[in-house]
């Protein structure tokens, strides 16, 4: 075989039989199997690991496997197999995660077409969250100035390897090294002559195990937690002057690694004293790296927790988590109509806590959010821009592989006044969207699709799953609808019937 066009580099301890379908899906690239090879770095295993993958690299020449002592994290195995890569690009996957079958055709195609060192292909989420915002669209030339690049943070990504040679590019070892990822990638973003988001096909599926044996699954130590968070933030320092760009930046660790921790219901499962200590590093963080643009570019709910975090008030967090815990989306379909091969669905949808939608009141003139507790600055809970700005989207998830596709829609926002008291108003989301089968997905629509009518508004990104199934032929042609709402009334009726029986 020559030089591969592509190095799949993957980690592996421990992982049995949760590797097959990672396996599974390499082995079914479209990518011809002398064009890419595959680097599984055994971290001294001590179950049946490596007698697969010895196996495994018996049966396919263009797989390969490396076995180390136990490093502990998925930092040294990696580095290990970049020094081993020969390919032209190298793509880091984890070994409980896999691939759809064109993910490295398509994105090896992209990377040479834009001659990017980087190129990000769209996940889909199993437990864990992927970016939503930056797979709205293809991206050939994105930037940390021009897109949401920092909303990925991780090392699931196709790197040429000349450019991480060049700049010396490797993952930090000595041990467990939480968010290891995150100063890489984002020395890798600066020193990008460009970088590419491929967000038509869903390339890489990343996957929460249910036995919790991924690497990353147990309880944060808050202390080198947030001294990665720390190194990463050395990293945008070191490459951007003070002022809005590096606040943007900044603000997606106090969104994502730090609030993150102090709200809802992984602040209300949290033990006592872990809690104080996240507390207490979350207040130091925000009071020596941050300035005043980083929060205030929030939106009001996650401003009212860096408020509250930044004066140490976790008594306040907590009572702010028990409400916030209660917030979901509620969505309903208004109306639909169908053709030979779409469907136009009409759908309302708004934010609740328990049975009360979220509500504002007028502060002369401003929308402020309502909170259960009046102990913080209006001006922190000032909603004005953000309710303006509020955005509902009616997103299709194919149900037997996760893929989620935004779809193309109209909506508006409705204020509806006085339903929670005197000078206050809550919103309704109407939106109306046409699915057209033979193009959704790029034509790949066979199978069962849901609807979800996704919020996004004064800090929450809620979902509410609509009761709504199609299912699909290959060709996309007259999609049968399943109202789950009929489904379950028949089931309550029949049960009703056994009891009265």
């Amino acid at each position: 075989m020559g030089v591969p066009k592509v190095s799949v580099v993957v980690p592996a301890y421990n992982c049995g039989p949760h590797i097959e379908k990672l396996v599974a899906s390499l082995l079914r690239q479209s990518l011809p199997a002398d064009e890419f090879e595959v680097i599984f770095v055994d971290d001294g295993s001590t179950d049946d690991t490596a007698e697969r993958l010895d196996r495994l690299a018996d049966a396919h020449p263009h797989i390969k496997v490396l076995h180390i002592e136990n490093s502990g994290w998925p930092s040294r195995p990696r580095n290990l197999g970049i020094e081993e890569a020969r390919g032209e690009y190298v793509f880091f996957s984890d070994d409980d995660d896999w691939f759809a079958t064109e993910a490295l055709e398509r994105l090896y195609a992209c990377a040479k077409a834009n001659d990017a060192d980087i190129v990000i292909g769209k996940m889909a989420g199993y437990g864990r969250p992927v970016p939503r915002e930056l797979f709205r669209k293809n991206r050939f030339d994105a930037t940390l100035a021009n897109s949401p690049l920092i909303d990925s943070l991780t090392c699931h990504k196709l790197f040429r390897r000349s450019f991480l040679n060049e700049h010396g590019l490797r993952f930090p070892e000595g041990g467990k090294r939480r968010l290891e990822d995150h100063s890489l990638v984002v020395r890798a973003y600066f020193l990008s002559r460009r970088t590419s988001v491929l967000s038509d096909y869903t390339c890489y599926h990343h996957i929460q195990r249910r036995d919790g044996r991924n690497v990353t699954a147990a309880q944060l130590d808050p202390s080198s937690y947030f001294a990665s968070v720390r190194e990463a933030l050395d990293v945008v320092d070191a490459n951007t002057e003070p002022g809005p760009l590096r606040d943007r930046l900044h603000r997606r660790w106090m969104r994502n690694e730090m609030l993150s921790q102090l709200r809802g219901k992984r602040l209300l499962n949290a033990p006592e004293a872990w809690l104080e200590q996240v507390a207490l590093e979350v207040q130091k963080i925000i009071q020596e790296r941050f300035a005043p643009g980083v929060a205030g570019g929030l939106p009001p709910l996650l401003r009212a927790v860096a408020y509250l975090a930044e004066r140490g008030r976790v008594a306040d967090l907590r009572r702010l988590a028990l409400w916030e815990a209660g917030i979901a989306a509620h969505g309903t379909v208004d109306e639909l109509r169908r053709a030979e091969h779409a469907v136009t669905v009409t759908i309302a949808a708004e934010l609740r806590s328990a049975n009360e939608p979220v509500g504002f009141r007028d502060d002369d003139g401003r929308d402020v959010l309502m909170l259960p507790m009046e102990e913080i600055a209006p001006e922190v809970l000032d909603a004005t821009a953000q309710v303006r700005k509020a955005r509902l989207d009616l997103v299709a998830r194919h149900r037997e592989t996760g893929i989620e596709v935004f779809l193309p829609l109209n909506f508006q926002t409705e204020r509806i006044t006085g339903t929670t008291g005197p000078d206050t108003v809550h919103l309704v989301h109407r939106a109306t969207a046409t699915i057209d089968f033979t193009a959704l997905n790029g034509g790949r629509t066979r199978g069962s699709w849901m609807l979800k009518a996704r919020i996004t508004n004064v800090g929450w990104t809620e979902d509410a799953r609509l009761p709504l199934v199609f299912l699909c032929r290959a060709d996309g042609s007259r999609p049968r609808i399943r109202d789950e709402r009929k489904v379950w009334n028949r089931l309550r009726s029949a049960v009703g019937r056994r009891v009265k029986r």
